[in-house]
């Protein structure tokens, strides 16, 4: 092994301050050379018609650099890096219009930054509703919505939506999700109304009653949006991420009060078929689609036969009330699987043949 030389002069602060100086120019040129290739491939795409925003594309690059480092840069952080890097030449060829629930600072912004990176042209949004709509209506081209936490289970409004939407979902996110006590102080006291989004209101319940047990708990829109609320009033305080916090230069009165400290949620991605197809199998997919069946002794039995027949796993089963007045319900399945596989193809098929209503919602690889 070599070692340095006694005699060997040390690098200085200064020195070392150089060469990283010297690195960053060759990586800066480096960068926008890619750039300049990256809007040649914005050229063929346009003129081909394919779509400029290939998720898939994106996992095998990263994919490729991860396997190829060698350290000491950790893996995650190399692909954050490109991802980065993917998205500000992405820009160039064509910049991505998302919406997502707005104002600023919300957890489904911060999904959507890391599904597509921070160049995204972000369509802030009231509602889920809104963002459907958005979607849809093709003001912007993919939508980022709330599907379900790890700690209060599904997001009802978005489950109905989908129900009707010409939209598919093309990928998801799996966010780990801390609450933050924001406010005008850095104090608990004289807090007497704590606003956020129901879901966060119920996922710091235990914290809150302990707490704050006199302060009124208020829903509202969007946890961005009791942050900007508590803005407003040195009384009021939010449930929100540490990047509201900034956006709306709160303090953080208590930092991660969600009462499952592992509290994840996952959100989905959205787009019309024409925007991006069906993404390909890579082997870690997930399915999801809703269907009901026939109001009768053993339909729902019958329902899970052909999963169980070609070997397919299921992993989540939720129900909807169909609001017909006559106790039928919608039931919305997770698979395992991509329907480019013989096995998967097969059950769904034998599972469309046994439904009042069936309707595919997307597949897409599942967030790691």
């Amino acid at each position: 092994m070599k070692t340095q030389s006694a005699d060997a002069p040390v690098a200085t602060l200064a020195d070392l301050r150089v060469q990283i100086d010297a690195i960053d120019a060759d990586m800066l040129a480096l960068l926008n050379r890619r750039a300049h290739v990256a809007e040649q491939v914005g050229e063929i795409k346009k003129r081909e018609g394919t779509p400029f925003f290939r998720p898939d594309r994106v996992a095998q690059v990263i994919q490729k650099i991860q396997t190829a480092n060698t350290g000491p840069l950790k893996g995650p952080h190399v692909a954050a890096i490109w991802r980065e890097i993917m998205s500000a030449c992405l820009a160039l060829e064509a910049p991505q219009r998302v919406a997502v629930l707005g104002p600023a600072g919300t957890f489904c912004e911060q999904a959507a930054i890391e599904f597509f990176g921070g160049s995204v042209d972000l369509v802030y949004c009231t509602n889920f509703d809104e963002v459907f709509h958005a979607t849809e209506a093709g003001s912007a081209q993919f939508g980022v919505v709330g599907v379900e936490s790890s700690a209060e289970g599904v997001v009802t409004r978005s489950l109905d939506l989908f129900l009707r939407t010409p939209a598919q979902m093309v990928g998801e996110v799996s966010l780990m999700v801390r609450h933050n006590l924001l406010r005008l102080s850095d104090s608990l006291e004289g807090i007497e109304v704590v606003l956020a989004h129901p879901q966060a209101l119920a996922q710091c319940h235990g914290w809150l009653t302990q707490h704050l047990p006199n302060a009124e708990r208020r829903a509202v829109s969007s946890n961005a949006e009791g942050a900007r609320l508590a803005t407003t009033n040195p009384a009021w305080a939010g449930l929100a991420s540490e990047r509201a916090a900034t956006q709306f230069g709160l303090h953080i009165a208590a930092h991660a009060i969600q009462d499952d400290a592992h509290n994840r949620t996952r959100f989905a991605v959205i787009c019309l078929a024409g925007t991006l197809p069906t993404p390909p199998a890579t082997g870690r997919d997930c399915t999801s689609l809703v269907v009901s069946v026939p109001n009768k002794p053993g339909a729902l039995h019958d329902l899970l036969v052909p999963l169980k027949t070609h070997g397919v796993s299921m992993t989540r089963f939720e129900s909807r009330p169909a609001r017909t007045g006559q106790w039928e319900y919608f039931f919305y399945m997770d698979i395992q699987g991509h329907p480019a596989q013989p096995h998967i193809a097969s059950a769904l098929r034998e599972l469309q043949g046994l439904c009042a209503f069936y309707k595919v919602l997307g597949t897409y690889p599942v967030s790691l």
